[in-house]
C-alpha cells in the first residue's frame, strides 16, 4: 500500500459531508446511502429480491453455478442506517471471491426499532435458513454494526439451543456499547471516520435506554463465547473500534475457540469497501474468502 493510497482514503473520509446536528434520521440515512454509493460494486454477479423470516433480503449469486453453501450477510450502519444496497460492494466481493451465494438481510433499524430488534431479525433469518440448510453450510458475515450482529446473532442462536453456523467473518465490527475500549481514545486522532462522541450519539439510538453492560450489547466485554464456531476478525489500526476486535479475540481464546485476529496497519474503518483505491482492501477480502471456503469445504 502506498502513502498516496492511504492519504487518498483518509482525505475522502475526513472530507465526507457531515450531517447537521439537527438532521433527521431520514436525512442521516440518505447521506449514508449517498456516501456508500461511491464504493465500487464489482460486476459479474446477480441480485434477486428475496424474503427471510418476513424481512426483505437480497440474494446475491455468481453468474455461474454457485459452490455449495450460504453466506448470511449483515450490513453496517451503526444499527440505524444502511441496507443490503449500501453493503453490496462487500457482499458481491465475497460472493465473487468464494463462488458461494449470499443472502443480505434488511433487518429492522433504530431508532424506530431499537435493541434487540435487529438481533431478533437476524436470528429469525438464521432459523429460516436452517429449515432447508445444514448449519455446517452457513457462514455469518458482516461489516461494522453488521459485524457486531454476526457475533451477537451467534450468541442468541447458541442460547436458544440452535446449532452453530460454520463460521463468522466480521469486518471492523462494533462489539462494545459500553465504549470502554482504550482505542476509543488512543485512535481518535487517527480515525478519519468516527470519534468517541459520534459513536456515543449513534449508539444511543440503538440502546434506547438499555443497559449496555450485557453480552448482546458488549460481547467484547461480557460474552462467554464457549461453543462458538471459528471466527475471523478483520480490523485496521486507524480505528477507534480496534480494541473491540482485540478484546473479542481474547475472549475467544479464553473460551478455546478458533479465532484469527487480522489487523491491517494504517487503514480505516471497513477499509474493505475501497477496492478501487486501496490494495489492502482486496487482499483482506481474499483472506476472508479463503476463510469462508475452508469453513464450507
Amino acid at each position: 500500500m502506498s502513502r498516496e493510497q492511504r492519504r487518498a482514503i483518509a482525505g475522502k473520509l475526513r472530507n465526507a459531508p457531515e450531517q447537521p446536528e439537527a438532521a433527521s434520521i431520514d436525512q442521516m440515512r440518505a447521506g449514508f446511502a449517498a456516501f456508500m454509493s461511491q464504493c465500487p460494486v464489482p460486476a459479474g454477479h446477480r441480485e434477486t429480491p428475496a424474503t427471510l423470516a418476513g424481512r426483505p433480503a437480497v440474494l446475491v449469486e455468481p453468474t455461474g453455478t454457485p459452490r455449495p453453501g450460504t453466506i448470511l450477510y449483515f450490513h453496517g450502519g451503526s444499527f440505524s442506517l444502511g441496507s443490503p444496497r449500501t453493503a453490496m460492494g462487500l457482499t458481491a466481493n465475497l460472493v465473487l471471491r468464494t463462488g458461494i451465494r449470499a443472502l443480505s438481510l434488511d433487518y429492522r433499524l433504530a431508532p424506530e426499532h431499537p435493541f434487540p430488534a435487529g438481533i431478533e431479525d437476524c436470528l429469525a433469518a438464521y432459523r429460516s435458513l436452517l429449515a432447508d440448510n445444514d448449519p455446517s453450510s452457513i457462514v455469518f458475515a458482516g461489516d461494522s454494526a453488521g459485524g457486531g450482529l454476526s457475533v451477537t446473532t451467534t450468541l442468541a442462536a447458541r442460547d436458544a439451543g440452535l446449532p452453530m453456523p460454520a463460521g463468522i467473518v466480521a469486518f471492523s465490527p462494533g462489539l462494545d456499547h459500553t465504549r470502554s475500549g482504550a482505542s476509543l481514545v488512543t485512535k481518535e486522532e487517527a480515525d478519519p471516520f468516527f470519534t468517541r462522541e459520534s459513536m456515543g450519539e449513534t449508539g444511543e439510538l440503538y440502546l434506547a435506554g438499555a443497559d449496555p453492560a450485557q453480552p448482546l450489547l458488549a460481547p467484547a466485554v461480557h460474552a462467554d463465547l464457549t461453543g462458538f464456531p471459528p471466527v475471523l476478525l478483520q480490523v485496521g489500526t486507524n480505528e477507534v473500534l480496534l480494541d473491540d476486535s482485540v478484546r473479542l479475540a481474547e475472549r475467544a481464546r479464553e473460551a478455546d475457540v478458533d479465532v484469527i485476529l487480522d489487523i491491517t496497519a494504517d487503514v480505516p474503518h471497513v477499509f474493505h469497501a475501497f477496492t478501487d483505491t486501496l490494495d489492502e482492501a482486496g487482499q483482506a477480502l481474499d483472506r476472508a474468502a479463503l476463510f469462508i471456503k475452508q469453513r464450507l469445504a
